[in-house]
């Protein structure tokens, strides 16, 4: 084996590490990737193509030229750096050379994040006693009323467990041979993902599962009996019930502030029309136009993806950011159904990431998943791996 290919394993072990356990290793990991990726690319190494470039440079250009007319433009281009997040779908998709590399890595994910469920699901069962732990354990011991990991906060947890455990659904349900512990990891992630109680992950998790049920050659009536099987037996929790009632009582306090935010966003929004006020700019300019009702009028994000990237980066923005989703779908797609049609062994990595994709931005309607830094390099994982063997499909 190279040095190349040595530092290649080790970078992206401790980059999938990072992803549930620490932000800061990640994205160590993820900068010497790219700076590995960079040395390829210019010794001629690196993958043959750039997919998604267009959209994605369509995004960068409205996010830049919002932040440099923003009233604040020096520390809207500050915010405007994680735009250099979305790199990370080129990094990753030359670091896995072929689709069983992509397929180990993303087992190697579920692991992870099977243990950052067991975390959490430990936290809510143990949450009195853990609060005379909290200067040993830190945030692991605090907020512990909702399953959140290693992560800071519940939604995030719930953001990363929706993509990956979508993602690597199909992989469990037809493929053979899979270890015991990659099921074991999966199951633990559901309770987790349950336990987070964020009812926006719930109902892209959902979508997602409806999306697979549409594209899966075998195993649908196994997917829809195991999960609705798996939802019945959660909903016998009281605060997961509980949880999923408030889905659709319009009387819940936390959906009618959310109302009020969104209103006070789309007043935002048409005063700032083509450019927005900025990346990072809405939390300065919410207090201006929260409704009167508001109980917080400060708010770092409006709860919404498609919302914010349009209060920040106006219609421009708004327009390139749903280019780049739908890009990716019409790339992926029909190879996914392709893969299905001819049996072919890599379509779960292809369905597994549409269906991941889809929940992503189902879950993004009600929370500003795109700006969570663990949740957005989940997504663009999880598309990497389609990319790999949309990669393979071209060469063949």
């Amino acid at each position: 084996m190279s040095v190349d290919a040595r530092a290649r394993g080790v970078l992206l072990g401790a980059y999938i590490a990072g992803l549930g356990v620490s932000i800061t290793l990640a994205e160590t990991a993820l900068v010497l990737l790219a700076l590995r990726w960079l040395w390829r690319v210019g010794t001629g190494r690196a993958r043959a193509g750039w997919p998604l470039a267009w959209p994605l440079a369509a995004f960068a250009a409205a996010t830049l030229l919002a932040a440099a007319l923003a009233q604040r433009p020096g520390e809207s281009l500050v915010a405007a750096r994680k735009l250099l997040l979305l790199g990370s779908l080129w990094v990753v998709l030359d670091a896995l050379p072929d689709a069983r590399a992509a397929r180990r890595a993303l087992a190697a994910l579920v692991g992870v994040l099977g243990v950052v469920a067991v975390v959490g699901i430990l936290q809510v069962a143990f949450c009195a006693e853990l609060a005379a732990w909290q200067p040993v354990l830190g945030r692991v011991a605090r907020k512990c009323h909702r399953a959140h990991g290693f992560y800071s906060i519940y939604m995030t947890l719930g953001g990363v467990l929706t993509v990956v455990l979508l993602a690597a659904l199909p992989s469990l349900l037809e493929a053979r041979g899979r270890p015991r512990w990659v099921a074991l990891s999966w199951l633990a992630g559901v309770v987790g993902l349950a336990l987070t109680y964020v009812r926006g992950a719930w109902v892209g998790f959902g979508v997602g599962v409806l999306t697979l049920a549409g594209s899966l050659r075998h195993g649908r009536r196994l997917l829809i009996g195991g999960i609705v099987g798996l939802a019945v037996v959660l909903l016998l929790l009281p605060g997961v019930r509980d949880r999923a009632r408030s889905i659709v009582d319009p009387a819940d306090p936390t959906s009618s502030e959310r109302l009020l935010m969104w209103r006070s966003g789309l007043a935002m929004a048409r005063d700032h029309v083509v450019t927005g006020v900025g990346p990072g700019q809405s939390k300065r300019v919410y207090p201006d136009y929260a409704a009167p009702q508001v109980i917080h009028k400060h708010r770092g994000h409006l709860h919404s993806t498609p919302l914010q990237i349009l209060v920040e980066r106006g219609v421009l923005g708004l327009a390139a950011w749903l280019a780049l989703f739908a890009a990716f779908f019409v790339r992926v797609v029909p190879l996914a159904r392709r893969l299905v049609v001819a049996g072919d062994a890599r379509h779960p990595l292809v369905s597994g990431a549409v269906a991941a994709v889809a929940g992503f931005l189902v879950a993004g309607l009600t929370e500003y998943n795109f700006g969570d830094t663990e949740v957005l390099l989940a997504a663009t994982f999880v598309m990497s791996l389609a990319l790999v063997v949309d990669a393979e499909d071209r060469v063949d």
